[in-house]
């Protein structure tokens, strides 16, 4: 018994000195595939000169909160926001749709590092939770929608030395969030030319980030 407690105490103050915080912020591109709302969009509001691509960008800023576990394994709280946005003009007025999703991801991360560098392959979950503002040709002002969803997230990640706490930091996610259909009072987005289907927000995204990791 006595032996098997040594062994515990051991491993905690092993982990207890090699342990340590880091926070990152930084900001990025997105590129998003969503067929559904391309769809939407497409066949009801944008022009034939100004058709959406299978992807589309849109900005993402980010902010990761990271607790080193050992020498290779590192737990993070990832906190991402997009937002993006989508204005037509017609004969009929003007047609403008902005939306915003808010994406906590709890991440686990192999870490390899080194003097003055590290590399992190990290994957994880968290919930979704999307805002969506239309405004429709003709009409003064927009409707708001909203739907919570979840999503899964992989990543690589580089940081390099700036100062003595201070890195550059450079990462690129794959993303796949399935963020539902949003609705006002129980009320959808509908493409009436799709079999009056309800619009959802599902998507899958690439993106790139830059920014700085600071730890401590």
């Amino acid at each position: 018994m006595k032996f098997i407690v040594s062994i515990i105490f051991t491993a905690v103050l092993s982990a207890s000195a090699v342990a340590q915080y880091s926070v990152r912020a930084g900001m990025g591109i997105s590129f998003v595939s969503s067929s559904s709302l391309t769809d939407y969009i497409n066949e009801n509001f944008a022009p034939s000169n100004q058709q959406l691509g299978t992807f589309n960008s849109a900005i993402n800023f980010s902010g990761e909160l990271d607790y080193s576990v050992n020498q290779t394994y590192e737990v993070g709280l990832d906190m991402a926001y997009l937002i993006n946005s989508y204005t037509f003009s017609s004969i009929g007025g003007i047609y403008k749709m902005n939306y915003e999703i808010l994406m906590p991801t709890l991440v686990n991360y192999y870490v390899i590092s080194g003097e003055g560098y590290s590399f992190k392959f990290g994957g994880g979950v968290g919930p979704r939770f999307v805002n969506v503002n239309e405004q429709l040709p003709g009409t003064p002002s927009g409707v708001n929608y909203a739907s919570t969803g979840f999503g899964i997230l992989l990543r690589v990640d580089a940081n390099t030395l700036l100062s003595k706490n201070l890195f550059a930091n450079i990462g690129g996610d794959l993303k796949y969030d399935i963020n539902g259909k949003p609705s006002n009072n129980g009320k959808y987005l509908v493409n009436i030319n799709a079999n009056n289907s309800d619009v959802n927000f599902n998507m899958f995204s690439a993106v790139l980030h830059l920014g700085l990791t600071y730890t401590f």
